[in-house]
């Protein structure tokens, strides 16, 4: 028996699937499909001004912003606790001391994904009190190297493992799926 065929569209329905097509970026290298013709009325339509695109929203697939020492949403109390006062030991440790801020990320972008491939929970990133009033250049942007798209749906937590040590980070990681 062949499949039943599907309802083609009607000119109406192919008009308004342009209208809502115009609001939609196309891929590179795509390009929006023609609008059909409009009908031949001898009645007077007035046309509506096409609302403007809605706002762009975070992806919900991004978790929300990542800070040091701020339990997150979906950690329960006993592990953020445990984890915070510094009981969940880290199974491995980087060291970016010595390292400009691009070797820095770029270490840090390998060391994440290899831990998060080979399961590991717990891991200790140390970035160095640093020189400066609010500490060395890796320390600063740690926490918005953590918040990139690349990174962030890596990291569950992060929290120093002693409030008199901000030179070094430890960081939950979430699960793989």
């Amino acid at each position: 028996m062949p499949p039943p065929r599907r309802p083609r569209l009607t000119e109406q329905d192919s008009r308004d699937w342009a209208s809502f097509a115009r609001l939609i970026t196309p891929l590179p290298g795509r390009t929006l499909p023609e609008p059909p013709p409009e009908p031949a009325s001898d009645i007077l339509v007035t046309r509506q001004p096409a609302a403007p695109p809605p706002p762009k929203t975070p992806s919900p697939l991004l978790p929300s912003a990542l800070s040091v020492g701020h339990q997150p949403g979906g950690l329960d109390n006993s592990t953020w606790n445990r984890f915070r006062a510094g009981k969940l030991a880290p199974v491995r440790t980087l060291d970016l001391h010595g390292r400009t801020a691009q070797r820095a990320f770029h270490a840090l972008h390998g060391f994440l994904h290899a831990a998060h491939t080979d399961h590991v929970r717990c891991v200790e990133v140390i970035t160095g009190r640093g020189s400066g009033e609010n500490g060395g250049v890796i320390r600063r942007e740690l926490p918005l190297w953590l918040n990139l798209p690349a990174l962030r749906p890596l990291v569950l937590a992060a929290s120093h493992p002693h409030a008199a040590n901000p030179g070094s980070v430890r960081l939950l990681l979430r699960r793989p799926k």
